[in-house]
């Protein structure tokens, strides 16, 4: 079964054993989904509601383009620990001959590109989903201005946690051309993830505290 077809509480028990999967990545991937998902039930709350009929046009495009960046991040809960598992698999390879030796090198190195590829992908969306919540301050619902803050907080815990997955992983992506794209284009997103995150947090306080 996959992990995102779990009940939450037959996922959590799974977190909480002693597997090694699903750990950070999945974990952060599903914090993002949750995140995006509080984020387009807020512009939902908007639309929803007379009173905020000049706000629609914003709130409806954060509906349309945050579902399909929710539907992407629930998919990385899955990736993230069929990526580990991968890894975990080249490792396993034999390795008594030379001829084996180099072709568990090559699966290695193949498994851990996939293994940074995937996080940084989690990285992007919650990016992306971030940037959907930006526009929301001024044109949204600010009875549900908490609920946009904890799917802010959520969205931020994403991409430090997938940004923390993409790290771990970039010294044995042996192509050196892409371990320096996604070190470089990684620490754009994770400063751009800051920014927003601190941004809207700051108007949720002043919604929130009147």
């Amino acid at each position: 079964m996959k992990l995102i077809e779990m009940t939450v509480t037959d996922y959590l028990d799974v977190v909480a054993s002693d597997a090694p999967a699903p750990g950070g990545g999945s974990a952060a991937a599903l914090c993002g989904a949750q995140g995006t998902a509080l984020v387009t039930m807020v512009a939902g709350q908007t639309t929803s509601k007379a009173r905020y009929e000049e706000a629609w046009p914003v709130a409806q495009k954060v509906i349309d383009e945050g579902m399909p960046i929710y539907r992407a991040l629930t998919l990385q809960v899955d990736k993230d620990t069929d990526a580990y598992n991968l890894v975990a698999s080249a490792f396993k390879l034999p390795k008594a001959t030379d001829d084996e030796k180099a072709v568990r090198r090559k699966a290695i190195a193949d498994a851990t590109l996939v293994a940074t590829e995937v996080p940084f992908e989690t990285l992007k969306l919650a990016a992306a989903a971030l940037e959907l919540a930006a526009t929301l301050p001024g044109h949204y619902n600010t009875n549900c201005a908490s609920d946009l803050g904890v799917g802010v907080h959520n969205l931020h815990t994403c991409a430090h946690g997938a940004w923390m997955n993409v790290q771990i992983n970039l010294g044995g992506v042996k192509d050196e051309e892409k371990a320096a794209f996604f070190a470089e284009e990684g620490k754009k997103l994770m400063d751009r993830a800051n920014e927003l995150s601190e941004t809207v947090l700051e108007t949720v306080w002043k919604d929130i505290r009147g």
